[in-house]
């Protein structure tokens, strides 16, 4: 065979050049060379684990909420709009549902004043800045079972703070709710006074040069220059403040467990309960449904705000 022959039959050429790739595989090369392409084909792994994990689990439970699952048998019988209505009555749920609606007010409140006021006051010094930030920010990076175990033991009323004034925070059920939402405060707040800080940097120092000319003061300047100009990242974490508080469990079921009484029951613990402890799963299914009506409700308001008032991102 001559070295002409055995190129070609290679598939090569004769002066050492390879054939041309079929159409077909070039097509799909450039295909693969579009950025819309390889943009979907790397988030491609993160839409999977989304829908294995997030979205057809979320239709199970759809589904297990007209059912009388108990979340062990296989069998779950249709029951209509049953469990829904029982919530309605459920004096457990609607405990849990007032619970929860005071706690968003108050991280709606303390939490975020106290993030404004200390972003705003970091914004102000030089020195220290990056050591004071880390400061705040640690409690937030710390488990939460390790929080709470340790405030636990701060609190206890035999060795605690609690034998120190007299009283039991985490047992009276008039401290308990207060008690929790005081730890939990105590790992959050740092949070968002490093957002609040990224957010104030951003703002023009012009706008603070000409206040300061007008002969506006460090108060005058901050609620007619500051706050405007992260207004939407303060409505941003409103928004997500609202959601998270109805997501609330690790500290108050590390911390009470929804005691004493049901003090402290939110409606994580109470769905916790029901379906782990009580084997109503159907029901508890019923019970997260309304938890995601909610969020959903929430997020629709933000961004018809947002469209309104034509915040940018």
């Amino acid at each position: 065979m001559t070295t002409q022959q055995a190129a070609a039959a290679a598939g090569g050429t004769v002066t050492g050049r390879r054939t041309p790739a079929p159409a077909s595989r070039r097509r799909l090369a450039a295909r693969l060379r579009d950025r819309k392409v390889a943009g979907w084909l790397f988030l491609l792994p993160l839409i999977l684990v989304n829908l294995f994990i997030v979205l057809i689990p979320s239709v199970f439970s759809v589904w297990y909420s007209f059912t009388d699952w108990t979340g062990i048998s296989g069998r779950a019988g249709f029951v209509g709009l049953d469990n829904y209505r029982n919530l309605l009555g459920d004096p457990e749920f609607v405990q849990g549902l007032v619970h929860n609606i005071l706690w968003t007010l108050f991280f709606l409140t303390v939490p975020m004043a106290m993030g404004l006021f200390g972003a705003y006051a970091l914004s102000r010094i030089r020195r220290f800045r990056l050591l004071l930030r880390t400061l705040y920010f640690i409690p937030y990076v710390v488990a939460s079972v390790v929080n709470a175990s340790i405030w636990r033991s701060i609190l206890d009323p035999q060795t605690g703070l609690g034998n120190l004034l007299g009283i039991n925070p985490l047992g009276d059920p008039r401290l308990a709710l207060w008690s929790v939402e005081f730890v939990n405060n105590w790992a959050w707040w740092g949070f968002l006074v490093v957002v609040f800080l990224a957010a104030m940097q951003g703002v023009d120092p012009t706008l603070y040069e000409a206040a300061t000319v007008d002969g506006a003061g460090a108060v005058r300047q901050f609620f007619s220059v500051t706050l405007p100009a992260i207004r939407p990242t303060f409505a941003f974490l409103g928004l997500m403040t609202i959601i998270w508080s109805f997501l609330a469990f690790d500290y108050v079921y590390i911390l009470t467990k929804g005691g004493p009484a049901g003090a402290t029951d939110l409606l994580s613990t109470v769905l916790y309960r029901d379906a782990f402890s009580n084997l109503q799963a159907g029901y508890a299914s019923a019970m997260g449904v309304v938890m995601a009506l909610i969020s959903g409700v929430v997020v629709a308001a933000y961004l018809v705000i947002r469209k309104v008032r034509k915040w940018e991102t």
